[in-house]
């Protein structure tokens, strides 16, 4: 059958289970509610469901024992928005061990403003630092880099000291690449052609956004002892 997406006022009980029911203060719109709320890819599980694979907000009734009613907190994946209704609405329920304390000095909107995006980016730079890659052994590669994940990666590798080579198919984003933090620019046509099982080494490390040709491509020009968030 086809999808139809439709704005609906729904009440508390029409709510999918959860221990926690939250006042949603703020969600993003995510590449991925565009693909479910356009059809364009089946993003969506089962129906009916309310998109948003994010939102921040304050508790307005908990079961769970880490929350209480006034609590702000934050929600990231968990299958929010695919499998489960998420945070394109007022309210969300969900369970307790989805949710984090939002920390102070961080505003409802600015923790949806970093967004997924920003979260998986700091995701991927942990990562980095878990396998050992420090800024002195030197270019860190990010592909997609104009992109909500590599533009906030870039910022914060920058901010710790790495050089990063930023691969863009843009070249009008080269100055804004660069105001991040970028020390390079890589046309990603240089990274879309036939993939060697093994290249010049080049990069100390990667946070990989893109996937597919690219991707190898990268992986076959990383350092001896480099790592790859992909």
């Amino acid at each position: 059958d086809d999808q139809i997406a439709e704005y609906r006022k729904l009440e508390d009980s029409d709510l999918p289970e959860g221990d926690v029911l939250v006042d949603v203060a703020y969600s993003t719109l995510n590449y991925k509610d565009g693909l479910a709320i356009t059809g364009s890819a089946p993003i969506i599980r089962s129906y009916p469901l309310t998109p948003g694979i994010d939102f921040s907000g304050i508790v307005a009734e908990s079961a769970h024992p880490d929350f209480k009613a006034g609590d702000r907190v934050v929600l990231n994946g968990w299958g929010v928005g695919e499998k489960h209704s998420g945070g394109l609405a007022e309210r969300a329920r969900v369970k307790g061990e989805w949710l984090v304390h939002l920390p102070e000095g961080l505003s409802l909107r600015d923790a949806m403003v970093v967004g997924t995006a920003g979260y998986t980016a700091m995701l991927c730079v942990l990562a980095l630092e878990a396998q050992g890659v420090t800024p002195d052994m030197g270019e860190i590669v990010v592909t997609g880099a104009a992109g909500g994940v590599g533009s906030v990666a870039l910022a914060l590798l920058s901010a710790k000291g790495y050089e990063i080579a930023a691969v863009t198919g843009r070249e009008s984003e080269a100055d804004y690449l660069k105001s991040l933090g970028a020390t390079s620019i890589v046309p990603r046509e240089e990274l879309e052609g036939k993939v060697r099982p093994l290249s010049k080494e080049r990069w100390a490390g990667a946070i990989d956004v893109v996937g597919s040709t690219v991707l190898a491509n990268v992986l076959s020009s990383i350092k001896y002892r480099g790592a790859v968030a992909a």
